[in-house]
Formats: C-alpha cells, sequence, structure tokens
C-alpha cells in the first residue's frame, strides 16, 4: 500500500478503471467517468486526496484503489480481479486514513460502500466490527444501446439543444441549483464551479443536453459521459426545474443524450441510480452497494 500522489496519480487510477470495465450484468467497480466527475465536482475540494490508498503489486501495477468521494465519512473500494488478498489492506488503510464528519447524521464516522455481491468484503467488515445499514447504498443501473431508442415527445413550446449550441453558465447553473432542490435563488457563486466541471477532460458539450423553455431558461439538464475505450455512457447529472416536472422533459433530455452516445459508438448505458423514472426509461437495478459503518465518536 502507498499513499495517493495527487496529481500524478489522477490518471494512473483513470486508466486503472478502464482496464477494470468488464461488460456484463454487474458494476463491481467505478466507470471511469465517476472518478472524472469526482474531481471535476466543487466538492471534492471537503475531501483530503492525500488519504487515498493504492495497492501495487511487486512491479508497481494498482491492483487496489480505496478513497473518498466527495466526504470524508465514506469510502469506496476498486479491486483488480485475481487479487482478493489485497481487500483485508484496503480495509486497513480505509480504518487509519479516512472517516470524519457526516452532516446528515451530525456524527463522525467511518462508511465503507461494500458491494452486496462481493461476501468476503462483507464478512472482513463484519470481523471488524462495522454494521451493515439497511437504509444507506448505491444501486446501479444499465439498459442496452443495441437497438434504437424510443422517440419521447416534448412539450410544446420546449426545444432540445446541447451545450454546444449555446453554453449560458448562468443558465445551467440555475437549473441545477434548482433541480437538486437547493434552497432560495441560484447562488450566483457557483457559475464558476460549473465552469470547473465543464473542463475535465472528456467532458463533451454535444452530450450535455438542455430542455429550453419558452422563456429561454433551461428547464432541465442531462449529462453524459462517454468511455470509447469500454463503449459505455454514463449518466450524471441530470435535474430538472421544479417549475417544469411532471412534462417528460427530463425523459426526453436523457434519450436524446443517450442516442448521441450511442451514434458514438456506446453500447451500455450505466446510471448510479434506482430511481422509477430510470427505470420507466428502460434501465434495469443490476447491482447495489451497501454501507457498513462504524461512529468515531463512541
Amino acid at each position: 500500500m502507498r499513499p495517493y500522489r495527487n496529481p500524478d496519480d489522477y490518471q494512473v487510477v483513470d486508466r486503472f478503471l478502464v482496464e477494470l470495465y468488464e461488460p456484463g450484468d454487474r458494476l463491481a467497480n467505478w466507470l471511469q467517468p465517476r472518478w472524472e466527475y469526482m474531481h471535476a465536482h466543487s466538492n471534492v475540494d471537503n475531501v483530503d486526496l492525500g488519504s487515498i490508498g493504492i495497492a501495487e503489486d511487486d512491479e508497481g501495477t494498482v491492483v487496489g484503489v480505496v478513497h473518498p468521494e466527495h466526504s470524508p465519512a465514506t469510502c469506496y473500494f476498486q479491486l483488480r480481479p485475481g487479487h482478493s488478498h489485497v481487500k483485508p489492506m484496503l480495509f486497513d488503510w480505509a480504518e487509519a486514513h479516512m472517516g470524519g464528519w457526516s452532516h446528515s447524521l451530525q456524527r463522525n464516522m467511518l462508511g465503507l460502500y461494500v458491494d452486496d455481491a462481493d461476501s468476503e468484503m462483507q464478512e472482513i467488515a463484519a470481523s471488524r466490527g462495522h454494521s451493515r445499514s439497511p437504509d444507506w447504498g448505491e444501486h446501479h443501473a444499465r439498459m442496452s444501446l443495441y437497438a434504437p431508442l424510443p422517440d419521447a415527445p416534448l412539450a410544446d413550446g420546449f426545444r432540445l439543444q446541447s451545450l454546444a449550441d449555446d453554453n449560458d453558465l448562468a443558465k445551467v447553473n440555475r437549473v441545477l441549483w434548482r433541480g437538486f432542490d437547493h434552497e432560495g435563488p441560484p447562488a450566483a457563486g457557483e457559475i464558476p464551479s460549473r465552469a470547473r466541471a465543464q473542463r475535465a477532460p472528456n467532458y463533451a458539450k454535444e452530450l450535455n443536453i438542455v430542455a429550453a423553455a419558452p422563456d429561454g431558461n433551461y428547464a432541465t439538464y442531462a449529462g453524459i459521459w462517454y468511455v470509447p475505450e469500454n463503449r459505455v455512457a454514463y449518466v450524471e447529472p441530470v435535474a430538472t426545474d421544479p417549475d417544469f416536472r411532471r412534462l417528460g422533459l427530463g425523459k426526453a433530455a436523457v434519450l436524446e443524450a443517450l442516442r448521441r452516445s450511442q451514434q458514438l459508438g456506446a453500447e451500455i448505458a450505466w446510471v448510479g441510480s434506482g430511481q422509477k423514472f430510470y427505470l420507466d426509461m428502460g434501465f434495469e437495478i443490476v447491482a447495489h452497494s451497501s454501507i457498513w459503518y462504524s461512529y468515531l465518536d463512541d
């Protein structure tokens, strides 16, 4: 095990995740776009990237990574197949270097996301005194892009366009601020964060679709990340302004973004959600990770 060296190791882990992806009905590790979006999002400033641990074999090949996302309280495991022997080492690193304040629980905790299909990781978590939460976790859903995608009718007066057509950061900020149910007017101070996200290496404006309302504001935002090496599309983020919900705009925008990814060569789409919105569109939940946790202030 060794500590992550920022920024040199960003690309190391990036390529590691691309190598790990295997087409199928499970998602044992993160997709590369989630790692990229993690670093492009301003919330990454809330965590210490130096807390990330990397497991390497004798030849210096990465075989495992343990890391937070946007909160120091929780962490994730990425593991190369055939290297189960490093699992206890990854737990050792997490327990020594991670954990922190949970705003939702108002307590210090260490939360470990563990794949529900990995009984060995679950046994390690339980043996070390961590408890599985029945309420917290993440769904992973997939959708085949081999067949033509259905059309989604658009409400009168609305139009779909990409950010390659019109990239108004104030409008992007407005729809994401309101779409994720933040209170009050959109914070202008968030606009630099929106620009920062668009500077991610693989951010493609033509794959980020908005539904423009009759008044010119963006009513829905649907983002797609495409990984050509894996022929995978990753849906993130998606939000609709509360004033324009229940009009089918989100479905129309996501399907248009997926259609464009399909034209580039995407064969599978993934989303980190189990919401009915995605299931009705054709996604199917195929994996789930639960949080195993311990409180640090007992």
